[in-house]
């Protein structure tokens, strides 16, 4: 056999003002042919399982691209083109498509962006088997469904079962190659808008989804079954939550159990969906309450200003209401400001300086601009911002910050990066020589994938409601293309 393993992945932000192009895919990581295999070899990512999966069959490994770029506004027509053409022009001769995507790609012009790649794929190679792994952020469509063999999404946010989940829609579709079952998916999309904030699977009511969808792949001739939370900050018609399960058609009743099963699981997010939809409280009350804690380490999430969700990572917001409360003992990861990082480095370690941080990127979704907060302080650290995961979550992955600095104002350390970064690891920190579990406030610009490295360190966890297009206010977003009436955006929507 001749089996394809791929990676092309981008979890789109309309609204972030960040341009998603060729170099943003190779800060994160772009890589083709052998270099791509090399890359993934070792790791916990889902074309690590497809590339295990293909060596145990004894298959030729074909790996055209390995691309994954972190979260931001739309990707480029060029850069669509370039790496979807990879793996399309790869999938020549093969037998086998074994494809890790995100499911919330928005490119310029094409506004499903997997959909498309997989319509493309199946007109190239009609009889072509077909396997996929999604986020759990997924925005599913009807073109992703009618056009793979079998497809399933992750069961836990922080990402932690990448490597789980590819391993078993791999194997389901090469038991399709070899006749042993028929797969065929059923799937839902209640008119549901839920915040990535309230998606947690260790939480309500995500936790009661992900152990419903556990139960149905008991039934018999339910060989996967997916609770999509979906990816609420890109503006395109069918964004929001889905359900699916992939049923074995040679099992009598199967595929109406499918149906059943999804529509429930459906049922089940729409009767929770109250809770999907996080409650914000002023800022200062947020800190002030922080200040009373005693006992650390204390995570403060900068929720709004997380580029894991496509943000500029440069809003000051949050970090000033710590500094003017005056909290002690604070690192903050990470800060984004190429220009700060280079002045920094031209000064050295030791150099004392005032200089504008972060505030270079103006916002226009959200009606801001940036705002750079002037601050003096120390040079503490220069390193160039690169550490091997070795956390739960893309293990094994080496990380490229960029040049990174650490500059200590008063009693808060802040980690200037080059690149975009979100902290779910605690090598973010370790790299610049800090040890996370001694520091008494660590403020991170993230939202969920925190838990994945940070979750067992900290004594106690409050979600800053700050500034940034990753924000969870949806009256600050403006929806136009989006399925209408939808909840929360319209209290009338109705299920079923």
């Amino acid at each position: 056999m001749r089996i394809l393993c791929a990676t092309f992945k981008h979890e789109t932000n309309s609204f972030s003002p960040i341009v998603t192009d060729l170099a943003r895919f190779e800060e994160w990581g772009l890589h083709f042919g052998e270099d791509a295999a090399r890359a993934m070899a070792g790791t916990r990512m889902p074309q690590a399982a497809y590339m295990a999966l293909a060596q145990a069959r004894g298959a030729q490994i074909v790996t055209p691209v390995a691309a994954e770029a972190m979260p931001a506004g739309l990707v480029t027509a060029q850069a669509y083109e370039r790496l979807a053409g990879a793996i399309l022009d790869g999938a020549e001769g093969c037998d086998l498509a074994l494809l890790d995507l995100h499911g919330a790609m928005v490119s310029e012009g094409v506004e499903d962006g997997e959909g498309e790649l997989l319509r493309r794929l199946r007109d190239l190679y009609p009889d072509l088997p077909i396997a996929v792994t999604l986020d759990l952020h997924c925005n599913l469509t009807q073109l992703m469904v009618d056009n793979c063999t079998a497809l399933i999404g992750y069961k836990t946010y922080p990402h932690v079962d990448m490597y789980e989940v590819a391993d078993q829609v791999g194997r389901i579709v090469l038991d399709a190659v070899d006749g042993k079952i028929d797969p065929v998916m059923r799937w839902c999309q209640p008119p549901l808008l839920s915040q990535t904030l309230c998606q947690g699977t260790d939480d309500a009511p995500m936790a009661g989804l992900i152990a419903q969808a556990y139960r149905l792949e008991e039934q018999p001739g339910i060989l996967a079954a997916t609770v999509f939370g979906g990816f609420p900050l890109v503006d395109i018609q069918d964004a929001g939550t889905s359900t699916i399960l992939v049923a074995d058609a040679k099992i009598d009743g199967a595929a109406k159990a499918a149906e059943a099963g999804a529509k429930a699981l459906a049922d089940q997010a729409w009767a929770a969906r109250d809770t999907f939809i996080y409650q914000a409280r002023p800022l200062r009350q947020t800190v002030g309450q922080a200040a009373q804690l005693n006992h650390g380490p204390i995570i403060l999430l900068d929720h709004a200003d997380n580029c894991g969700s496509g943000a500029t990572q440069d809003v000051m917001t949050a970090i000033a209401a710590v500094i003017d409360q005056g909290l002690d003992d604070v690192a903050v990861a990470t800060l984004w400001d190429p220009g700060a990082v280079s002045a920094m480095w031209a000064a050295g370690e030791g150099a004392e300086l005032t200089l504008p941080l972060g505030g270079k990127t103006d916002m226009p979704a959200i009606h801001r601009v940036g705002e750079p907060l002037t601050l003096t302080g120390v040079v503490e650290k220069l390193v160039p911002g690169t550490f091997r995961v070795e956390g739960p979550m893309y293990t094994g992955v080496s990380v490229d910050c960029g040049p990174t600095a650490l500059f200590r104002v008063g009693g808060v350390r802040l980690i200037i990066t080059s690149h975009h970064h979100e902290p779910w690891d605690l090598g973010v920190f370790r790299m610049v020589g800090l040890r996370p579990e001694d520091i008494r406030y660590l403020m991170l610009k993230s939202r969920i994938h925190y838990r994945a490295g940070f979750g067992d360190l900290g004594v106690h966890t409050l979600t800053l409601d700050g500034d940034g297009v990753t924000t969870s206010d949806n009256t600050q977003l403006t929806y136009e293309k989006i399925r209408r009436p939808i909840y929360p955006l319209d209290q009338e929507a109705t299920w079923p």
